[in-house]
């Protein structure tokens, strides 16, 4: 699963990344972004813009929204059967912005946070959907992120991470036109050798704990 992640990048660095996307005039780095919070995400619309969405998808047609909560991430397996993913998957794609995202690794002493990156540093996208729930006046943009089985590398670390695609992709993932099977073949674990991960302080555990401080480097 995906339940953490960091978007630290500042807009120069991702308009480079993401070339003709409308990039805000300024973005708060973020260093432990969590489940209901605002997430940064290019939507399959035009223009292709970064827009901020709620992290946990609400089906357009769910009764009740707290339905989002358990709706952070969609299993690539299942997309195409899953009622609450296959609308989304068929017409309602994203690019969800990130630069590392954590998981906790099972140890004797019990699990530690681990930080897991690209080993270039720089910002790439997870694979998402997202959705539009309305009830009267009340709307709500939201989002979840992919996940498939881990590659080498994150396995020693989980059993499962999210779906990072490769910026030769993006436009591939994002187009109103491209079938759901011919889309599977992108939803596959990112590259091991690519990859890098460290261990860091337990203070990232706690959501609202957001400095630098939740990514540096730690022994203990």
């Amino acid at each position: 699963m995906c339940g953490r992640f960091t978007l630290t990048a500042d807009t120069g660095a991702l308009a480079e990344a993401l070339p003709g996307v409308e990039m805000p005039d300024s973005l708060a780095p973020r260093y432990n972004i969590a489940p209901t919070q605002s997430v940064a995400v290019v939507c399959n619309t035009k223009p292709l813009k970064v827009e901020f969405l709620h992290w946990g998808l609400i089906p357009h047609w769910a009764k009740d929204p707290a339905i989002g909560h358990k709706m952070i991430n969609a299993r690539a397996e299942t997309l195409a059967e899953k009622p609450s993913f296959r609308e989304s998957f068929r017409k309602r794609r994203c690019l969800i912005l990130a630069d590392g995202f954590y998981e906790w690794k099972k140890t004797p002493s019990g699990k530690v946070p681990m930080y897991i990156r690209l080993k270039t540093g720089r910002p790439f996208a997870f694979a998402g959907l997202w959705d539009v729930w309305r009830s009267g006046s009340e709307e709500i943009q939201s989002c979840t992120i992919i996940t498939t089985t881990s590659n080498e590398f994150v396995a020693e670390i989980h059993d499962r991470m999210p779906v990072i695609l490769s910026p030769a992709d993006y436009s591939k993932w994002l187009a109103p036109g491209d079938k759901p099977p011919d889309s599977l073949p992108l939803l596959t674990p990112y590259a091991s050798e690519e990859m890098t991960a460290y261990r860091v302080s337990p203070k990232v555990n706690d959501p609202k704990a957001d400095g630098p401080e939740c990514i540096s480097p730690t022994s203990y």
